[in-house]
Parts: structure tokens; sequence; C-alpha cells
């Protein structure tokens, strides 16, 4: 509250008490993954209630299809029918977390979210996981990703804050 962030909040959501403390606290958006799949009644009650601009999707993937519990387990849902059936019940916003790719710093899953984005032209899709230099970044944004997340990086110094910057609106 004593700065102008706006927080998105993600994890361990599983209830109606989770939700309605992520947004109690201040929150303004809560990232929702693994609910989507096991309760998918709830989640779609949460984006009526809360509305799809407060609720991002969260898609960890391995090897096209949804993993789940921390990626601990692997669906047999395929991305695409997640995301089209998310986004007939209202979703905008997806972040994708190639799980074959976070923290390895080899580069974002770009074949994939250019099928995504291919599929699903409106969708506001976030990539996430891989992202090395700034060169991944504009390479994501050729693609029309929405977004990116951009972690071990910047930890390592291979992105500088200063760089990120030109990305930010």
């Amino acid at each position: 509250s004593k700065t102008k962030l706006m927080i998105d909040f993600g994890g361990g959501i599983k209830k109606d008490k989770d939700i309605n403390s992520v947004f109690d606290a201040g929150a303004v958006i809560a990232t929702i993954g693994s609910i989507a799949v096991k309760n998918k009644e709830l989640f779609f009650d949460w984006i009526k209630r809360y509305g799809a601009d407060r609720i991002l999707l969260g898609a960890d993937v391995k090897e096209e299809k949804i993993a789940i519990g921390g990626w601990l387990e692997t669906t047999d849902i395929s991305i695409f029918d997640f995301i089209t059936e998310n986004m007939a019940k209202g979703i905008t916003t997806v972040f994708c977390t190639d799980i074959s790719k976070d923290g390895l710093l080899q580069g974002p899953s770009a074949e994939l979210y250019r099928k995504i984005k291919l599929k699903f032209p409106a969708l506001n899709l976030i990539a996430s996981g891989g992202v090395a230099a700034v060169e991944d970044l504009e390479l994501l944004k050729e693609i029309n990703c929405s977004g990116a997340i951009v972690g071990k990086a910047i930890y390592e110094g291979r992105i500088s804050m200063k760089q990120l910057k030109q990305y930010v609106n």
C-alpha cells in the first residue's frame, strides 16, 4: 500500500479463503494454476466472482502437456485444450512456463509460444522459462508475447534492470 506496485500473488491458492486473503491483503491479481485443473468448477466461479482481469491463469507445461502440483505431476491435458477451455470462460491472460527450460538460461520455448500465439492471437501470453539475454526478449516480442518473466538472468547479471526498462510500458 506504500508503493504504486501492482501485486500479483500466486502459489497455494486452493480455497475461497485463500483467494479472499490474497485480495484482502492488497494483491490486484491472483495467479491460479493447479486448481484450474483439479477443481474447474471452483476456478470458473472465481472468474465470475472476481473477473477474468483479476485472475492470471498459470500454465506449467512439459512437452505441451499441463503439469500441476509444483511440477510433480504431468497430466494428459494439452496446453491448447487447456487454453481453449479457459478462454471460453473469460480468461484473457495466461502465464506459461515451459518447465524444461526454467532456470537453465538456455533461451525460451519460442516454438511453443509461437504455436500458442498462432492458435490464440487474442491471448495475452506471458512467457516464462529460459530467458538468458535481451535477445530472448526481442524474440518473444517478435512472437507477440504480451510479457516475459525474467529471473535468473537478472540474478546472474546477464540482463540489467536498465536494459529491462525499455520493455516496461
